[in-house]
């Protein structure tokens, strides 16, 4: 009724919903009438979640059954940590930290867009400039050497052969183009997890993507345990938020050791190049002293301010080789154009 599954919720509005539900819950308003008082005024996907959850509250349901039906919205840590809260009777505290959680995960991944906005512009500006040269400006010139019989540079051939190639039968070249978005639409949602690993494999990616993994993990490890989760099913949930297949393997792993009674810390010693040492100290001693959501919670932290100076350094090296690129690129195309009317020019002049 309410088109469950795929209904998408922006940060913004999550926060809003779960900020509003906490602040409502924690005057003492019962649920059923803080979700009609917030149906008043919603919309679009928030509007259908409500609508669900009111119906499920009618049922005798609980918050947390009622979001696990919306997975793109509300992932299963999330779901865990609610269900944690309504059983234990702490519901206004887990909603105020996951606010919070949730603050902090969109501040991270904004920072983290804003880095890489230039080199973007930068980039849709180089093939904005290479299509215009290529549809409009070659097109005249070779027009001009066809007339003269002028003796082209390969270079200059090769760009009015594209050129040819993208006016000349701009039909097919638009359904080659169409074709590739959608193997790769297909693709990305068949074959997510080889995509992501072959992208996450590009050196410089690899590490800022395990470093995020990482940050995101102790991020949640930290709420999970927070909410009185068991480590056991903490490690589990928490694997739900990496996306390297190594991060997520290496966690797998201490959660084996958990399970088995050791310390999961042990398991994150056995590939030492992923998870850095002081890391690991932290996790350790946060163990040994019963502490180990503080641990985790300034291992999130560490790993923020780390995360910012990656991504810092990795746009302040990338945008001047983007530019020596663009510069570079450009600059070629302009000769190729060039040099054939010097040519031209100098066999005049000699004759």
């Amino acid at each position: 009724m309410f088109g469950f599954g795929r209904v998408r919720l922006a940060q913004e509005e999550k926060i809003s919903l779960i900020a509003n539900l906490k602040t409502m819950l924690s005057a003492g308003i019962p649920i059923s009438e803080t979700v009609d008082s917030l149906l008043a005024e919603a919309k679009g996907n928030q509007r259908k979640i409500l609508l669900s959850l009111r119906e499920d509250i009618s049922a005798g349901k609980q918050i947390s059954d009622s979001f696990s039906r919306y997975p793109y919205t509300f992932d299963k840590v999330t779901v865990s940590l609610i269900k944690a809260a309504e059983e234990a009777g702490t519901l206004e505290e887990t909603l105020y930290d996951l606010q919070g959680n949730i603050k902090k995960e969109m501040e991270f991944i904004d920072g983290v867009k804003s880095a890489m906005f230039y080199p973007i512009v930068v980039m849709i500006v180089f093939i904005g400039v290479l299509l215009g040269m290529l549809l409009f400006v070659i097109p005249r010139i070779s027009t001009v050497f066809t007339r003269l019989n002028v003796t082209l540079p390969m270079a200059t051939k090769a760009l009015i052969f594209t050129s040819n190639a993208l006016t000349g039968n701009w039909q097919i070249v638009l359904g080659i183009v169409a074709l590739l978005v959608m193997i790769i639409f297909v693709l990305y949602q068949t074959k997510r997890e080889f995509i992501l690993q072959i992208a996450f494999s590009f050196p410089g990616v690899s590490k800022l993507i395990r470093e995020i993994d990482i940050t995101r993990f102790s991020r949640s490890l930290h709420l999970l345990l927070s909410s009185g989760i068991p480590i056991t099913t903490s490690l589990e949930l928490a694997q739900e938020v990496i996306l390297k297949k190594e991060v997520r393997d290496l966690v797998d792993q201490a959660r084996e050791q958990a399970v088995a009674g050791h310390p999961f810390s042990h398991g994150l010693q056995s590939k030492q190049n992923i998870i850095p040492g002081i890391m690991i100290k932290l996790m350790e001693v946060g163990e040994k002293s019963g502490t180990l959501e503080e641990a985790m919670q300034n291992v999130s932290e560490n790993m923020d301010y780390k995360v910012s100076k990656s991504v810092k350094k990795m746009t302040a090296m990338l945008e001047p080789l983007l530019l020596v690129f663009v510069g570079l690129a450009v600059g070629g195309m302009m000769m190729a154009i060039i040099a054939p009317i010097y040519g031209l020019i100098g066999s005049v002049g000699a004759r």
